[in-house]
């Protein structure tokens, strides 16, 4: 076959074969359209049943809920209708009680009237008699009353007298017989034992091994404990302990919490020893505050000022014939609470009363004045109530009892620290000596501080090295010393140590 009539014919053959294939792929394709159609009826068909059905099952729903709820309001309407006639029942009752009452109303304003009535008789017939006893006797009632009272008197004076001073005697008996109960009560039930406050404080090592390092070269770090604390550092052979000794309960106390830091970190040097003395301070300054809340509490003494709180809590690191002034106060604050409720006084002011009486003591060596009128500024500065105020100023007399909370909180004071054992004169005395003995050394130009230390044996100055050089440090201590001779009593001598410590600092960068 030649090539163009065999392409010919391929070609011819390929688009008979395109054809053919088309045409039967129409067919299929109308076939699988008609059973889609049909099956699409189908299912129409039954959605319209299922639609039948649904509607008459939500039909007789719909009727069962209609029947319900009208079975529902007739019974409503039944209770209803009960409650009316109930209400009806008692309206009436209630009509004739009114009717009753009404009735009875009528009749005790007819007795009433009747009483009157009765009652003006008998006092026209008492006015009668009376006039004519006054008319027999020919005097007047008030007349007869006086000659009666007179011969009673004549006759019974001295009867009367004695009877008179029966009944003082007896009261003034009862009286003091109830007071002595009323203030044994109040010792019995508040007098609660106070510690002293001690000269010294121990503090616990884990190792003797420490004491080498608290020491120091050549002593140079218990020296500068002792310079920056103002207290003695005890060091012997005693194990487990190093004992601080001082006067003062707040030198004391900022070298205890120092010293225990210092050996917790290990690390004693002079410059560390400064740093946690100086964190020592801020941790006592808390300790003052917490002191301060808690004796409120004790006391019962709510809303006062924070800072009044910080001020008060001071009072703990002070001591009155060795007796601590702020637990004395508390106790005091308790007393007074006691007595205030037996005897009908303000019992909130008595207690803030007796709880603030000794305030002006946390600034007394600041400040002129008594501590009774530095107490009463400190006062009225936070806002204080006046029954309070004049409840605390007269607790020494200086004031005159203005309310009975003053008398009160004088008595509670004087119970307090007229207990047995309560006070010591001998430590308050020496203590006082020990202040002046500071006091003489820093009213001196040029000296930062002066600590007593030693029992008092020994005097410690620390100068200011820009304000004095070393030849005037030398006249300071001869002054000094003479000062302490001329304004003092003591047995033995005193040790007077000037230091004066020049300290440059600088940093390289």
């Amino acid at each position: 076959m030649p090539p163009l009539a065999f392409t010919v014919a391929l070609g011819l053959a390929l688009f008979l074969g395109i054809g053919a294939g088309y045409f039967v792929r129409y067919l299929h394709a109308q076939s699988k359209k008609n059973s889609i159609e049909l099956l699409l009826k189908e299912r129409e068909i039954k959605a319209e049943k299922k639609a039948l059905t649904i509607i008459e099952e939500a039909e007789a729903k719909a009727e069962r809920i209609e029947k319900e709820a009208k079975a529902a309001q007739k019974h409503l309407e039944e209770k209803l209708e009960q409650k009316e006639e109930r209400l009806g029942k008692k309206e009436e009752i209630l009509d004739e009680r009114q009717i009753d009452i009404e009735s009875q109303k009528e009749d005790l304003r007819g007795k009433v009237e009747q009483i009157k009535s009765i009652k003006a008789q008998l006092d026209s017939r008492k006015e009668e008699a009376d006039q004519k006893l006054a008319e027999v006797a020919g005097l007047s009632k008030e007349e007869a009353f006086e000659k009666i009272i007179a011969k009673v008197e004549s006759e019974r004076s001295e009867d009367i007298y004695s009877r008179l001073q029966k009944i003082e005697r007896a009261g003034e008996e009862q009286y003091e017989e109830k007071a002595q109960n009323l203030l044994l009560a109040a010792i019995h039930r508040v007098g609660n034992t106070l510690a002293p406050s001690l000269m010294t404080a121990h503090v616990e090592i884990p190792s003797d091994d420490l004491k080498g390092k608290v020491i120091g070269k050549e002593g140079r770090n218990v020296r500068a404990f002792e310079r920056a604390t103002g207290v003695d550092v005890l060091i012997d052979e005693s194990p487990g302990y190093i004992v601080l000794s001082s006067f003062d309960p707040i030198r004391r106390e900022i070298a205890r919490v120092a010293l225990e830091s210092l050996l917790k970190d290990g690390r004693i040097q002079p410059a560390k020893i400064e740093e946690e003395v100086e964190k020592a301070r801020g941790e006592v300054a808390k300790i003052v505050r917490k002191m301060g809340e808690k004796a409120a509490y004790d006391a019962n003494v709510p809303n006062l000022h924070p800072d009044l709180l910080t001020i008060l809590g001071r009072l703990h690191f002070r001591t009155s014939y060795g007796q601590n002034v702020l637990w004395h106060s508390v106790e005091m604050a308790n007393i007074a609470g006691i007595i205030a409720e037996e005897v009908g006084a303000n019992v909130s002011v008595a207690r803030a009363g007796a709880l603030l009486h000794d305030i002006g003591k946390t600034v007394s060596h600041e400040v002129a004045g008594t501590h009774v009128e530095i107490g009463i500024r400190i006062l009225e500065k936070y806002g204080v109530s006046q029954d309070v105020i004049l409840a605390m100023r007269a607790h020494h007399e200086e004031y005159p009892y203005e309310t009975p909370e003053s008398i009160i909180v004088q008595v509670a004071d004087s119970i307090s620290g007229g207990r047995p054992g309560a006070r010591r004169d001998s430590m308050e005395n020496y203590i006082k000596r020990l202040s002046d003995l500071e006091n003489i050394a820093t009213k001196i130009s040029g000296v930062e501080k002066a600590f007593a230390i030693a029992a008092g044996r020994e005097i410690r100055v620390i100068v200011n090295p820009a304000a004095l050089n070393d030849l005037e440090s030398n006249n300071l201590a001869r002054i000094i010393a003479t000062n302490i001779e001329a304004q003092l009593r003591y047995p033995g001598e005193i040790k007077v140590h000037v230091i004066r410590e020049t300290r440059v600092i600088s940093y390289a960068r």
